[in-house]
């Protein structure tokens, strides 16, 4: 999926082996405290694991630039990938469907958030609008992440999530030397 912000081939395999290989987090500056709570993110990789044939999605934190991986299945990588490549499809798919359902009942998406990581499992949360009042509906987060490219509203991953991953990244064995 070429087109700018977005890696493919060999690119998204450097992020996935960087995001193994456990990238360090950037610095907050001497003296000042590490900021608290979600950062939004965005989608810097997509595309599909040549060994295991997985599709995988790489998102980066704006504010530390640390990168998260997650696998996710093949219709909700095409669910993300369409919006990214700016594509409209001739007819709605389930995300454009759910999206028009909520206007329809004068509720809107306003952000999602990446919650947690229990047991390699990631789990997110969306947060609607709906006439004034506030709703959060769990999700998982490939499908939150779909919905928020087309709705253009923030993904946000909680901090202890990019924690808990680079904890629980496996790490690369040394390479041999020939």
């Amino acid at each position: 999926m070429a087109g700018r912000g977005r890696m493919t081939g060999v690119g998204l395999l450097i992020a996935v082996a960087l995001l193994l290989a456990g990238a360090k987090e950037q610095g907050t500056g001497e003296g000042q405290p590490p900021p608290s709570g979600p950062q939004e993110a965005e989608v810097v990789g997509l595309g599909v694991d040549p060994q295991t044939q997985q599709p995988w999605i790489v998102l980066q934190g704006k504010r530390d630039k640390r990168r998260l991986g997650m696998v996710i299945g093949f219709f909700e990588a095409n669910g993300i990938a369409i919006p990214l490549q700016g594509v409209t499809p001739p007819r709605p798919l389930t995300y454009d469907l759910l999206l028009t359902l909520l206007g329809n009942l004068k509720a809107s998406l306003k952000r999602v958030i990446i919650t947690d990581l229990k047991d390699d499992i990631y789990y997110a949360t969306l947060f609607l609008d709906a006439q004034g009042r506030e709703l959060s509906v769990d999700s998982r987060p490939s499908d939150a992440i779909a919905l928020a490219l087309r709705a253009k509203v923030p993904i946000l991953i909680e901090d202890r999530v990019f924690d808990k991953a680079d904890r629980s990244a496996p790490r690369p064995a040394p390479s041999p030397h020939f």
